[in-house]
């Protein structure tokens, strides 16, 4: 039986090739939220409390434009309503751990950590510490979240704001999109949402980006649908 150290361990060692790609992105979220107008402080705070890196991006362009709280609430909220279906997945192989337990891995529960960590539930193994590798993966991920935040924060200090990086928020999105597009459920969400989002660009607040977001999902739930009938 594995130790919890090795656990551990595990999971941070398994959540590493994943930083790679993770890293960059921290970097150009902490320049875009000092180009949105936020502060040093503000933007490695949203780092730190909401940590979830397309709903950070989507909410410092929002911020940028004066968006009010609520409109920013409720598009965090949609953006990251897979996390239910994680949690659901997640939660029959955490249910007999302490509520403290649970609080910490809710927190870590991002789509890289849960891509290692249901991997490793899944094995047919005994072990009953398989949440201390849910904890390696997710602190792996979590600190290297927020260097690399700080990192770019610091060099969006000494970027000119002549170089203009908005464009870098459109690429991003389509790095995180295109991989995901492997199904014609998902194909047919995207191609939904981004034509919806075009066709009610004119909509105050980024409000197109919930009303896209929402026909994003409901397409793709359907197309599933008919997919398993």
């Amino acid at each position: 039986m594995q130790s919890a150290k090795h656990e551990f361990l595990h999971g941070i060692k398994d959540e590493l090739p994943i930083l790679v790609g993770v890293i960059p992105f921290g970097m150009i979220y902490g320049i875009l939220a000092l180009g949105a107008g936020l502060s040093e402080a503000e933007a490695q705070a949203m780092s730190v409390i909401v940590f979830a890196g397309s709903a950070q991006f989507m909410l410092v362009q929002l911020a940028g434009i004066g968006t009010p709280a609520l409109v920013m609430i409720v598009t965090g909220f949609v953006i990251n309503l897979r996390h239910a279906l994680y949690s659901a997945s997640v939660a029959p192989h955490v249910r007999k751990l302490p509520p403290l337990w649970k609080g910490i891995l809710a927190y870590l529960l991002t789509d890289e950590a849960y891509a290692v960590a249901i991997t490793r539930y899944y094995k047919r193994d005994a072990s009953p510490l398989k949440h201390w590798y849910f904890l390696g993966a997710g602190l792996a991920l979590w600190t290297s979240w927020q260097i690399s935040s700080a990192v770019g924060i610091f060099l969006g200090t000494q970027v000119p704001s002549s170089w203009s990086l908005d464009f870098t928020l459109a690429l991003t999105f389509i790095a995180l999109v295109v991989p995901a597009l492997k199904d014609r459920p998902s194909v047919l969400a995207a191609l939904s949402a981004g034509i919806v989002a075009i066709l009610s660009a004119g909509l105050p607040y980024k409000l197109n980006l919930i009303v896209a977001a929402i026909v994003g999902i409901i397409v793709g739930l359907w197309s599933e649908g008919n997919r398993n009938e």
